[in-house]
């Protein structure tokens, strides 16, 4: 492979992930506002978001992760030269985001009843339901988002993911402080306010979004809101039979993220107050890699899609060169600027301190964690999703958390190590699924495993 071809390769997949990666960032930032704005207003009401945004991010994995299957579908299509039957996948894609949503409201609704069977603090308990309560009206709007978005970055149009990030946040910062607080004769709702603002963001996203599908050019030959069309299981199950698998990855490693914020839950305010600023902040790192796998998604498929083997490798090698330069620079942040970046959070010392001490756990997971989610994006472009649902499974739920649980709880006869422990498997799980994830890469972009994928 030549360096001038992999250097072009390494252009064309920044220039596509640079407005997937503002996008990211903007959502990122979307909870650090949700963060920041409860932070102010009490501890209280910021561990009752920090529960309630786990038990909202938990359920959409799923949904998020299954209509990943659009992109690969649709930049397979366009390399082959099929642009007339995207609009039909489209359309089916839809119908299966409205089912989604459905189910996600429906569990929003109900996920409340389990907070105290779980062991939350009761102090938190009742702020955390009033936040899942008001958020779930946003969460058919949020599917039909996914929808959309998935759809025009498998067409590497990125920029309306970024333009309509930076929406979100004009919308969230005065609504959200507005309802939060009380402000311009508005009730003081605290995180049932958040919630509600949420909501109102995600709807003026999903409809901005729709109108902007309607009517750019670059989109009109595809008629995608040009009929109506009924449900069909053999396309839908298509998607789920390609979506699925990724919606279980990322459940498992999304999962081992939030189900060690409940359990950090369990100790108290301070250490769920703590452990939320950490991983928001982590989160916002990690918006830079994934970005560039889901570019390298695009990449792939196309490459896939107009039976180049050697391109195929040359998007996946230079995913790693970003995500290895832009994860060097993320753990040079945490560890010089974690005091720092968690001043902008709370000024509680108790939490303050506890948070920046987790940062710099987080700095230590940012090679691990580019190289896992960058292995599964490439992954993703070539429609491998079964046997990395496995292999997520196991580093995830196999190591990470029995780990993490060990160490942090004091589980078989241990000294607690707290939400230091739980970090500590939060590290062996992502370490585990980068290498499982990144062989399991070497070996379906091989030349001779490529040529069945291509048909040859």
């Amino acid at each position: 492979m030549s360096a001038p071809r992999l250097a072009a390769e390494i252009r064309r997949s920044a220039a596509l992930a640079a407005p997937l990666v503002a996008g990211h960032v903007s959502t990122g930032l979307i909870s650090f506002v949700d963060n920041a704005i409860a932070g102010r207003h009490g501890t209280a009401t910021l561990a009752a978001v920090a529960v309630g945004t786990a038990l909202f991010w938990l359920p959409l994995m799923v949904p998020m992760g299954t209509l990943m299957a659009v992109p690969p579908s649709v930049s397979q299509l366009d390399g082959a030269g099929r642009r007339g039957e995207i609009g039909p996948l489209f359309r089916q894609a839809l119908w299966l985001a409205a089912a989604l949503g459905l189910l996600m409201f429906l569990f929003l609704t109900l996920a409340p009843l389990a907070l105290a069977p779980m062991g939350i603090a009761p102090g938190i308990v009742p702020g955390a339901t009033d936040f899942l309560h008001g958020i779930r009206w946003g969460v058919p709007a949020l599917t039909f988002y996914f929808c959309m978005r998935y759809l025009a970055e498998g067409l590497h149009w990125t920029l309306p993911t970024m333009l309509l990030g930076a929406l979100g946040l004009v919308v969230l910062v005065p609504v959200g402080y507005a309802l939060t607080f009380g402000a311009v004769g508005l009730p003081e709702m605290g995180a049932a306010g958040l919630g509600y603002a949420s909501s109102i963001m995600l709807w003026l996203q999903a409809i901005t979004f729709a109108f902007v599908l309607q009517r750019a050019p670059r989109m009109r030959d595809l008629r995608l809101f040009g009929r109506f069309d009924p449900p069909r299981w053999r396309d839908i199950r298509g998607l789920l039979g390609t979506g699925l698998p990724i919606g279980v990855t990322i459940l498992m490693e999304g999962s081992l993220f939030i189900v060690t914020a409940l359990l950090i839950g369990r100790l108290g305010e301070v250490p769920a107050a703590a452990h939320q600023i950490a991983i928001n902040v982590a989160s916002l790192c990690f918006m830079v890699p994934m970005g560039v796998a889901e570019a390298t998604t695009v990449r792939v498929g196309h490459a896939l899609g107009r039976a180049d083997g050697a391109g195929v490798r040359r998007a996946a090698l230079a995913g790693y060169a970003i995500v290895l330069g832009t994860q060097l620079l993320s753990a040079i942040v945490l560890l010089a600027g974690n005091e720092t970046v968690v001043s902008l959070y709370t000024q509680d010392a108790a939490v303050a301190a506890l948070a920046a001490s987790l940062l710099l756990y987080a700095a230590a997971f940012q090679f691990p964690d580019g190289i896992q989610v960058l292995s599964a994006g490439a992954l993703r472009g070539l429609k491998d999703t079964r046997v990395p649902m496995g292999l997520a499974a196991f580093a995830y739920w196999g190591i990470g958390m029995p780990l993490g649980a060990t160490l942090g709880l004091g589980l078989a006869g241990n000294a607690a190590w707290g939400p230091r422990g739980m970090w500590l498997g939060l590290i062996a799980g992502l370490t585990v699924a980068a290498v499982l994830l990144g062989t399991r890469l070497a070996r379906s972009s091989r030349p001779e495993r490529l040529a069945v994928r291509m048909g040859r």
